[in-house]
């Protein structure tokens, strides 16, 4: 599987979809909220926010069937009266496959506009390779990264709205997750600047023992090709060697 990332202004997405279709690209990622923006405050992420079987889902849904690629793209769930912060993964024939919801909320600018999701693993299969979802802040703790590698996740697709000063979550971080849990991780950030942001892109797509593909500060489209038999050598047993009894702590609290 080959997957790009659109790094860039969403309103550039279908020029981007008509690359990456010219490419041989099966998936294109895109930035968190990258539909409507994320730091945009309650009031215009309440107006804009739709259910995930909307509008927005079926014109990028005709869209991602025009060009024969498979999307996912960040926007704001609307679930009765709750609003979320969403991704969602539509098919190289615009079906639905995967919506999340994220669950764990970065600060006043997550917590001021959007309900916590809860399910942690979220999946679908794609061209033969289980992809799995998470939203930016997610990806920085191991726990949720680790329950997708033992849920059976080989790809794991993650749009973000990093900013400056962090840049250090992309180029670090994001690798050392494709590593210990021993899965591809694509990491999709914005460019631009909103408001009193500005997000440093630095878009990612790692395997468990490398980063394949990386974009720099400004609007690019990056691609890099997925082989699941990386995932299954015998040299990776990080999975196959731990010992889940001794970390009961992390969940139930110190043993006595």
């Amino acid at each position: 599987m080959i997957v790009a990332v659109h790094q860039g202004p969403f309103s550039q997405l279908p020029e981007a979809m008509a690359t990456a279709s010219a490419r041989g690209a099966s998936l294109v990622v895109t930035a968190e909220m990258g539909s409507t923006g994320y730091a945009i405050g309650p009031a215009a992420v309440a107006e804009l926010a739709e259910p995930a079987d909307g509008p927005r889902a079926r014109e990028l849904g005709a869209l991602a069937r025009e060009h024969g690629v498979a999307l996912v793209y960040g926007y704001p769930e609307r679930a009765g009266e709750t609003v979320y912060n969403s991704a969602q993964l539509l098919s190289a024939q615009g079906e639905r496959l995967a919506n999340y919801r994220k669950t764990h909320l970065y600060g006043e600018i997550d917590r001021g506009q959007f309900s916590p999701g809860g399910e942690l693993v979220v999946q679908a299969d794609l061209d033969e390779v289980r992809v799995g979802l998470l939203i930016c802040y997610d990806v920085e703790f191991p726990e949720p990264v680790r329950a997708h590698a033992l849920a059976g996740t080989q790809l794991l697709l993650v749009p973000t709205a990093l900013m400056r000063p962090y840049e250090r979550v992309a180029d670090a971080l994001v690798p050392i997750r494709a590593h210990e849990s021993q899965l591809y991780v694509v990491y999709a950030n914005r460019c631009d600047t909103e408001g009193e942001l500005t997000y440093c892109g630095h878009s990612t797509i790692a395997s468990p023992d490398e980063t394949v593909a990386k974009a720099g500060a400004g609007p690019e489209l990056i691609f890099a090709g997925v082989d699941p038999g990386v995932l299954t050598r015998p040299a990776n047993t990080y999975l196959a060697d731990r010992r889940p009894e001794l970390y009961r702590c992390l969940t139930d609290g110190p043993q006595t």
